[in-house]
């Protein structure tokens, strides 16, 4: 069965220096980079995928989503604003291997990545539908957050999901326990 690899939101922003930092983020950005290229290199150890993508925010202006007093639960600081260095994939991650990039919450909030959609407007779900993918891995930042969130997706679209959390930073333990407490809980593995 077809497998995909979701990349979410491995942005300067989220990472160490970043307007909204998740620690970790620059670890999690280079272990991912080791894995896509011994994909794409396909070296005896690497893990078997048809197609790797990735998710980016893409705010120009999501509205509440951003605020001078953010509350870090429904606001948040300015982040990954179009056009700036935070909103550019972190260094030690090269962007080469992957398939497609989809974009989400130009004008609104949008954490799964199931709310992104290619440069064309296709949206992901369908993107992996038409390449015949069944299976979905889930990593990158944060896992009580965006990864939560598309993982929460990608099973309810009817994807066999499975998390990579050793590739994933989250933002504090209890939220990322119960992040995985309740992805397990909708079907999501954890791996």
């Amino acid at each position: 069965m077809p497998r995909a690899l979701v990349v979410v939101d491995v942005q300067n922003d989220f990472c160490e220096g970043g307007s909204l930092p998740v620690a970790g983020g620059a670890r999690v950005a280079a272990e991912i980079n080791d894995l896509l290229h011994r994909w794409h290199a396909r070296s005896g150890d690497a893990p078997t995928y048809d197609v790797v993508v990735a998710t980016k925010d893409h705010h120009v202006d999501p509205g509440h989503h951003w605020s001078v007093k953010p509350d870090y639960a429904e606001s948040w600081p300015v982040h990954c604003k179009v056009g700036t260095e935070g909103a550019a994939f972190h260094p030690n991650l090269d962007p080469q291997p992957f398939d497609e990039v989809f974009y989400k919450g130009e004008h609104a909030a949008a954490f799964s990545g199931f709310e992104g959609r290619t440069a064309a407007g296709e949206p992901l779900a369908d993107w992996l539908r038409a390449r015949g993918v069944e299976d979905v891995d889930v990593c990158g930042i944060a896992t009580d957050h965006c990864v939560r969130a598309t993982a929460l997706d990608s099973a309810s679209e009817g994807f066999s999901t499975r998390v990579l959390t050793a590739m994933c930073a989250g933002v504090a333990e209890d939220t990322t326990a119960a992040a995985i407490t309740e992805m397990a809980g909708a079907g999501v593995e954890i791996a």
